[in-house]
């Protein structure tokens, strides 16, 4: 079976790609989220489950970044330029996982206080469940996309009457 390079980049070197790749960055992802739903709902914003969800949430994004100024310039420019992307679904997939550092990168900078100094702590929440939830959305886009075998892409032009 042919696979999307962001399969297999997963399925390579098994477990240590999956587990630097997809695990961490998903588990810190999910962690922000309940932690952030449990300070949301008991109005708790300065507790020790604020402060570890802030470590969480600066320790995942500068993470993240590592992980793009890695594949950005190994893996994503090498494939365009070289034209070895195995369809659109491809990009879609390899795409979507890099785009995670514009939701987690920001995610890092607003709890370090680089950025959104003047909102309110209320603004401040609404902002960090937004980057949370943007990063989740992009990464679960980038798994389905991921899972599609691309020859079944490739040969969709193929089928009459679709």
């Amino acid at each position: 079976m042919n696979m999307t390079h962001y399969m297999s980049l997963l399925a390579d070197n098994q477990p240590w790609n999956l587990i630097i790749f997809m695990a961490i960055p998903v588990i810190f992802a999910e962690t922000i989220t309940v932690t952030e739903f449990i300070i949301l709902f008991s109005k708790n914003t300065h507790g020790s489950l604020r402060a570890f969800n802030r470590a969480c949430s600066i320790i995942a994004g500068l993470y993240f970044t590592g992980i793009f100024l890695y594949l950005f310039p190994t893996a994503f420019m090498p494939l365009t330029v070289n034209g070895g992307w195995h369809t659109w679904v491809d990009v879609v997939a390899v795409g979507f996982y890099l785009s995670g550092v514009i939701f987690l990168l920001p995610l890092a900078l607003l709890d370090l206080g680089i950025i959104g100094r003047k909102r309110t702590e209320e603004e401040k929440m609404k902002l960090h469940f937004m980057l949370v939830s943007g990063f989740l959305v992009v990464a679960h886009i980038a798994m389905i996309f991921g899972m599609v075998n691309p020859e079944i892409i490739s040969g969709m032009s193929n089928m009459p009457g679709m």
